[in-house]
C-alpha cells in the first residue's frame, strides 16, 4: 500500500509538473506573441542632400511634426540601396535627374512626392561682353552637367539656338563654392542651384546680368523610396505618416518660412540672410508635380543621348511614379482634421 501511494503521489506530481510546464509555455508563447505584435518596425530612415534649400520642409517635418521625430542624414537616392548593416534610408530626396539615372539599374525606385520646385536662372558677367543669352556663344560656363542644372542649361541654350557645343562647359563635381569660379573670373557664366547663384549675384553686383528664359522646366526635387518599402504594411504606414507630416510642414513653411530658413542655414552652413534672399527661387508644393512625367520623358531623351544608350519610353518611366502614398497621406490628414 505504501508503495502504491508513493506511485500515485509520484504520478500526481508528474502530472502537476506537466500541466504547470505546459501552462508556463503557453503563457510564455502568448506573451512573446503579444510582444511581437507590438514591435514596431525600426525607426524611419530619411536621407537628403543637406546642402540644398529644397530640403527645407523635410527638416521641419522630420524634426517638428513627424510622430516621435526623425533625423535627416546626408545623401540622396543611393542611400536607399545601402546594405542592411549600413542602415539604408527608407525615403530619400533627390532631383528627378538622379531618379532617371539610378533607376536604370534599380527599376524598383519610386517617386512618391514632389517636395520642391527649383526655379533656375543663369548669371553672367557683363564685363565678359554678355548682354543676352546668345552672347554665351564661345564663353565659359560653370555647372554640374549630369544634374538638373545641366538639363536647365541645355534647355536655356536651346531657347536661343545654341547647344553645349557652342561654348565651353566647365564641369564641377560639387556645388559648394561653385560661385567662386565666376567671382574670380575663371568662367563667364554660372548655372547651378541656390544659394550659390545668389552668392554670385551678390558678389558681382552691377557686373551681374541674370537670365531666366521660360523653357517649361523647373528642377523637380522629389521624395523617393523603393517598391519593397512601399509593399511592407508597417513600413508603408511610417512613410505615409511622414508624407502627411511633410504636407503639413510645406503648408506651414509657405505661411511663415522663418523656422525652415533657420534649419536650412544650420544644416548647410550658409548664412540665414543668404538663404532668405535665395528663397523666392523655390516653391514647395508637397504634391506630385503635374508635369513630372512630361519632364521625365523629355529629360530621359537628353540623358540617354549623353550616356550613349537607348531612351526608355513614357510607359516605362510612368512605372517610376507612385501617387498612392500621397493619396493615403492626404486621406490621413483629412481624418485627423475631422476628428478634431
Amino acid at each position: 500500500m505504501k508503495q502504491l501511494i508513493s506511485a500515485v503521489e509520484l504520478h500526481g506530481v508528474r502530472r502537476w509538473m506537466h500541466v504547470t510546464l505546459a501552462s508556463c509555455l503557453l503563457l510564455s508563447l502568448g506573451t512573446a506573441s503579444s510582444a511581437q505584435a507590438k514591435i514596431a518596425p525600426d525607426q524611419l530612415q530619411i536621407s537628403g542632400m543637406l546642402q540644398t534649400i529644397e530640403l527645407a520642409p523635410v527638416h521641419v517635418a522630420a524634426d517638428q511634426i513627424y510622430p516621435g521625430g526623425a533625423k535627416v542624414r546626408n545623401g540622396g537616392i543611393p542611400i536607399l540601396f545601402l546594405p542592411p548593416d549600413k542602415k539604408p534610408s527608407h525615403v530619400a530626396t533627390h532631383a528627378e535627374t538622379q531618379a532617371l539615372r539610378y533607376s536604370l539599374e534599380r527599376p524598383d525606385l519610386r517617386i512618391i512626392l514632389t517636395v520642391a520646385r527649383g526655379h533656375y536662372r543663369i548669371v553672367a558677367r557683363r564685363s565678359a561682353g554678355i548682354k543676352s543669352l546668345a552672347d554665351l556663344r564661345g564663353k565659359r560656363i560653370a555647372t554640374m552637367s549630369a544634374t538638373s542644372a545641366g538639363f536647365y542649361l541645355h534647355n536655356a541654350l536651346a531657347s536661343v539656338g545654341l547647344s553645349e557645343a557652342d561654348l565651353t562647359v566647365v564641369d564641377h563635381p560639387r556645388p559648394q563654392k561653385l560661385s567662386q569660379s565666376i567671382i574670380t573670373g575663371d568662367v563667364d557664366a554660372l548655372s547651378i542651384w541656390e544659394p550659390e547663384m545668389e552668392l554670385a549675384v551678390d558678389a558681382l553686383g552691377e557686373d551681374a546680368i541674370i537670365f531666366h528664359p521660360d523653357v517649361a522646366y523647373d528642377e523637380l526635387f522629389n521624395l523617393n523610396s523603393i517598391a519593397a518599402n512601399l509593399s511592407d504594411p508597417e513600413r508603408r504606414l511610417q512613410i505615409v505618416k511622414f508624407v502627411a507630416a511633410l504636407i503639413r510642414a510645406s503648408s506651414e513653411t509657405a505661411t511663415d518660412p522663418q523656422r525652415a530658413i533657420e534649419m536650412v542655414a544650420s544644416n548647410t552652413g550658409y548664412a540665414p540672410e543668404l538663404i532668405r534672399a535665395a528663397w523666392p527661387h523655390h516653391s514647395f508644393p508637397a504634391a506630385i508635380a503635374p508635369d513630372l512625367l512630361d519632364v521625365l520623358t523629355r529629360e530621359e531623351i537628353w540623358l540617354a543621348r549623353k550616356e550613349g544608350r537607348p531612351a526608355r519610353d513614357r510607359a516605362t518611366l510612368a512605372k517610376l511614379v507612385d501617387p498612392s502614398i500621397e493619396i493615403e497621406a492626404r486621406a490621413m490628414l483629412k481624418r485627423e482634421k475631422a476628428a478634431q
